[in-house]
């Protein structure tokens, strides 16, 4: 079984308890492009076999969240799960639509963010967690990433809570931008909600449970509508058909010249899909193949 699957993630689970669960429904090798966090739920998109290899072309991906923002309290971990390190003040006069919108507006472009302290992001071998959790201070380097839009969905005077929508590139701590929104408003807050609902073509219409993959393991129709094959997931691009020598050639990892323009490209023996090869300067090369 090769091909992709988009999860929806249930909240208190990791992403790694997600590939081991559909590990053990499908009995092929599982991965995925990139984490959620365990109180965050939503599109989880899983490599099954062979499609593994497609991670360097989804990993880079920009996303799409749906975040409600609890102000006038901080938390270690910038989130709903960490411990109340302070409480302040929300002055309900910044709590309005035109000043709320105005603060999504100037956060629009690129910019530098500081990773938070509990994070995956590894320094030394060491990821960040493990030091924060021993209480250690470790000089962390802010990262470039890029809002695009910040829409305004709802703001709760009474809770003091704020839900919008962001869609960001790879790399953004939706953690950190609450922080970050939370300070240009003049209080304090954390991440109490986060939905991701887009990760670049995978998105939460499309997605399915646990539940149901293993209720229809064994549903054919079921899985080639909702697995998205090698084939399908490259359908965009051209294809280069070869005969039985040049294809030997090119799964014993010999380069043919092609004087085509650099780029990934669909392979076929006839109308048989063999995977993907690349060309760089006139030489294509095996990239995945799914035999």
């Amino acid at each position: 079984m090769n091909g992709i699957i988009v999860i929806n993630k249930p909240k208190n689970c990791t992403s790694h308890d997600i590939v081991a669960q559909v590990k053990k429904i499908v009995k092929e090798k599982v991965g995925h492009t990139g984490t959620l966090d365990p109180n965050a739920t939503g599109v989880l998109p899983l490599l099954l076999g062979q499609a593994t290899a497609c991670s360097k072309y989804i990993i880079s991906h920009d996303k799409t969240y749906k975040v409600l923002l609890q102000l006038g309290k901080k938390t270690d971990t910038l989130d709903i799960e960490g411990k109340i390190l302070e409480e302040k003040e929300v002055d309900l006069k910044e709590l309005t639509k035109q000043k709320v919108e105005k603060v999504f507006k100037d956060l629009i472009g690129k910019q530098e963010q500081m990773p938070p302290m509990y994070s995956a992001i590894k320094i030394n071998g060491k990821k960040l967690y493990e030091y924060a959790r021993k209480g250690e201070k470790i000089e962390v380097k802010p990262r470039t990433i890029e809002l695009y839009s910040m829409k305004l969905l709802k703001i709760d005077e009474i809770k003091k809570q704020i839900s919008f929508i962001v869609s960001c590139s790879k790399g953004t701590y939706i953690r950190s931008l609450c922080e970050e929104v939370a300070e240009r408003l003049n209080t304090i807050g954390y991440m109490q909600e986060l939905e991701r609902t887009q990760v670049g073509i995978f998105n939460l219409e499309n997605s399915v449970t646990v539940g149901e993959l293993e209720q229809n393991i064994n549903n054919v129709e079921w899985l080639e509508k909702n697995i998205i094959t090698v084939e399908k997931f490259f359908r965009k691009k051209d294809k280069i058909n070869l005969d039985n020598r040049k294809l030997q050639l090119f799964l014993n990892g010999v380069k043919l010249t092609y004087k085509f323009k650099d780029d990934v490209y669909r392979i076929y023996r006839g109308s048989q899909f063999i995977g993907t090869g690349t060309i760089e300067n006139e030489l294509l090369k095996r990239d995945i193949v799914v035999l």
